[in-house]
């Protein structure tokens, strides 16, 4: 998903969101499909952009296809949020809500079991899913 938390790790399964929105005119082709978490999914909905909260703009949303996840996110210290390093990740960040008070909490105790937070140098982010 777009935190990069595993469905095995959640034990909710992921489920297809299509980047550019059905709304949109997006295409249910592969290139335009990524796995989100049920919520994170719902509260993008038929958006393609959202507001920075730092600077008040419009900035696009992250596309996992085409965009470096270490480039627009990085995690707190604690590991436990999901910090916004452009306006993109930033706009993500508040339009998915990836920062909720329950997975804070979850992540707490992720973090505390050794399992979290995942690791951002994976495959998927040095290829991109680009195919």
């Amino acid at each position: 998903g777009y935190c990069l938390s595993d469905e095995l790790l959640t034990g909710v399964p992921l489920t297809i969101e299509h980047i550019v929105p059905v709304a949109k005119a997006g295409d249910t082709v592969r290139n335009n499909l990524w796995l989100a978490c049920r919520p994170c999914n719902e509260y993008k909905g038929a958006e393609t952009h959202a507001q920075d909260p730092e600077t008040g703009e419009s900035a696009p949303l992250f596309n996992p296809r085409q965009q470096a996840w270490a480039k627009h996110f990085a995690w707190s210290k604690d590991g436990t949020l999901v910090v916004g390093l452009t306006p993109t990740g930033r706009a993500t960040v508040a339009a998915l809500q990836m920062n909720r008070a329950l997975l804070v909490r979850a992540r707490r105790r992720w973090v505390a079991a050794g399992w979290h937070p995942p690791s951002v140098f994976s495959l998927r982010d040095r290829y991109h899913w680009v195919r």
